[in-house]
Order: structure tokens, then sequence, then C-alpha cells
């Protein structure tokens, strides 16, 4: 083996990055940890290419916790990711957190799950608040509330930031740490019993045999996630779907918006002077994807009615930039993999967020950690995501607002 490590992680984005600072950061492991990401440019990655968000409404009390550990660690990235070498400026921290909220719309269908989601969010301590369509109007008197039974905003803790900045502060403190960040593209494991022993990897400097040995091996790999399992002869219902992000302006001003997602799946958010927006594709026409095309009938056809019906401004906005990306989504029930297989007991798997990956990183990050260095969860116990449901298929369902 040309190279040796303790932990070896395949995929450096998000998920490969959280997961290395919280195995580096911890005072009992002291081994040595390669993340293997083969664009290091990160110019298609799913990390730098989402609408980079984080909220508390969910309906899953694991999925909970995971988001109010995500935003304190957010709100004190000081405390975290800051450089020990004292090179790195106070401002270099910020991220451009957006305190300003998730607004999920109802109908008279889906005001029940709002009631229900809402009970559990605040018994674990999420700061979200139920509004009626007059308090709506009211917060909001460029909305139009005509079709909406209720909705839930978030008051704190809900909201966006800059996606690929956190990344560099990640990729940054983690090198410090003494994290070995390697391009190249793993194409196959060797194992040994049930367990791999290496990791074979494609190289610029090398296009054959390059090996990396380890005791640990984590496939952080995003929409890539089911190559990498297949490689070690594991079967994850998980595909690459393309999502779409359109950018366009507004003539008039709306003041004081959240990110507001309407009934039928629709969001949008300011982005600095600008709006950004989109949706699911529509029902038959997500396949699984692997190209950056941007879908622009979605948005003439779906997306835009939608909007300049919630929005009387929205009616003549320009539409002016647009781009694509890919979620990992798990078909069984759209939550992430997390945890080992019984078939190969050392690869440990965090995939298939389904556009949830960006805001779960560091829950997930730490959980790893503990899984590798405990053998179990100690901050958290995400059991609930673990690989005997997708062996037993027996999903975890989040309760969606319609």
């Amino acid at each position: 083996m040309t190279k040796t490590s303790d932990v070896v992680i395949v995929g450096g984005g998000i998920i490969g990055s959280a997961a290395a600072y919280f195995l580096a950061s911890n005072t009992t492991f002291n081994g040595k940890i390669t993340v293997i990401e083969k664009d290091s440019s990160y110019q298609g990655s799913s990390t730098t290419l989402s609408a980079a968000s984080i909220r508390q409404q969910f309906s899953t009390p694991e999925n909970i916790n995971i988001s109010l550990f995500g935003i304190d660690f957010l709100r004190n990235l000081s405390e975290h990711l800051v450089l020990d070498t004292g090179q790195q400026p106070t401002n270099a921290l910020d991220i451009g957190l957006q305190e300003k909220g998730y607004l999920l719309l109802a109908s008279d269908k889906g005001q029940e799950t709002l009631y229900y989601n809402n009970q559990i969010q605040n018994e674990l301590g999420a700061d979200i608040s139920l509004l009626t369509p007059a308090l709506l109007k009211e917060l909001f008197p460029w909305m139009n509330c005509d079709d909406i039974a209720l909705g839930s905003l978030g008051l704190s803790g809900e909201g966006w930031f800059d996606a690929y900045s956190l990344l560099q502060l990640f990729r940054a403190k983690n090198k410090e740490l003494g994290v070995i960040y390697k391009d190249g593209e793993v194409t196959g494991f060797e194992k040994s019993g049930d367990e791999i022993i290496a990791a074979e990897l494609k190289t610029s400097e090398s296009v054959s045999g390059e090996k990396i040995s380890g005791e640990h091996f984590i496939n952080a790999a995003g929409p890539m996630a089911s190559r990498i399992a297949a490689m070690a002869g594991i079967s994850i219902p998980i595909e690459s779907r393309k999502r779409c992000v359109f950018v366009f302006n507004c003539r008039e001003e709306i003041a004081t918006s959240p990110l507001v997602v309407d009934t039928n799946g629709v969001y949008f958010r300011p982005e600095g002077e600008h709006f950004i927006c989109g949706t699911s594709p529509l029902d038959g026409h997500d396949p699984e994807c692997f190209d950056y095309h941007v879908d622009y009938d979605l948005f003439d056809e779906h997306i835009w009615p939608t909007l300049a019906n919630r929005v009387t401004a929205f009616e003549s906005i320009k539409q002016i930039n647009a781009w694509a990306g890919h979620y990992a989504y798990n078909l069984l029930d759209q939550n992430v993999v997390l945890g080992t297989h019984p078939n190969v007991g050392n690869l440990y798997f965090a995939n298939g967020f389904s556009g949830h990956g960006l805001q779960q990183a560091p829950a997930v990050g730490r959980a790893l950690s503990e899984l590798i260095i405990y053998r179990e969860y100690r901050s958290l116990d995400l059991s609930i995501f673990g690989m005997e449901r997708i062996i037993n298929k027996t999903p975890v369902k989040e309760l969606n607002v319609i």
C-alpha cells in the first residue's frame, strides 16, 4: 500500500468534511484521516450548488434535534472552526447566516399536519409559531392569503447562509488539524473477509493502482453514494436527482420575507437584491440524473404561476439566472442512511439526505465520529436512521404539509 490512513473518507463535501472535523478535533482520537475528493474545485458539488438553508420544521424528533444542533453550530463557528495559527481574521468566520425563518403554508388539508408537527417542534425547543391567515396578512401584507388555512413560521433558528464559505472553513480547520485532502476518484475497494482494507484510486498523477489502506471507511459520496456502496457489494436505494434553482428580480420592494414554501412545494426566498426559487419536479418527471441542464419549462409552467398567485408583485418578475445541482435521493423515505451495514462492518454510510445534507452535516459529522471512536452514539441517538430500516424496508416518514 502506497498510503496508510486510519479513517478514509470518500467525498470531501460538507458531510465528509464535517465528519473529518469531529474526528480530528476529538482529543481521544489521534489517528490519521484522509479525505478523497474527485472534484477539488467543488463546482459540481451538491454542497456548493444547494440553496443553503436550515430549518427546524420537521416531524421526526431526531431530525428536529439534528437541526437544533446545526443552528447552534452555525451561530458559534468561532468556537469550532477558528484557526489556532491566528492567521484567520474574525470576519472570515462570517457565513452570512440570515435567521429570517421558514414559512410553511398549508391548505385546509394540510393544517392538521402543521398542528401536529408544531407540538413536537416546540416540545423539543424549536421556536416555531402557527399563524392564521389574518396574522399572515398583517406580517406579510404583500402576500395573498385567500387560499391559505394556516402558516408555520420559524421565529428563530431557521434561515439560510453561504454554503461555500462554510465548506472552506471546515477544510481550512481540518488541514490545520492534520487531515489530508487527496484529489482522486475511488474506483474500488479491496476487502479481507467482511471488511474493507483499502480504497483503490484514480488520480491525475496515477491512473491505475494507487491504494489507501485504512481501518475505517466513510461513504460521504453524495449523489454517487450507491456507486461507492456497490464497490463494497452493498445495494442502497439512493439515486442522483436533479434540482434546479432559479434567480429572479422584482421591481417592487418585498419587505421582510422569510423562506416561503407554498402549498404545492414551490419555495422562494431573498438572495441579496434578488430572489431565488425552486421546487421538486412534477410527478413522473424526476428520473435518476447526473447532468446539469436547467429545466426552464419547470419555471415557466409551474413555478412562476405559483409565485404570481402568492405575491401579486411577482406577476412581472424577470428570471435572470439559474443553475442545477443534485440531491442524493433516498427512494425509501428521503432521510439519511447512517451507520454500517451488517455485511461490511467498517464502512460507515452517511447518504441519502434528499436535500437536507448541508443543514444536517454538523450533527451527522459528530455522530459518525462517535460511531468510529466509541462504537456508539453519545450526543444524539440517531439509530432510527440505521441501515436496518433499509434492509427491512421500514421507512422513517416525515409528515409533509400540503
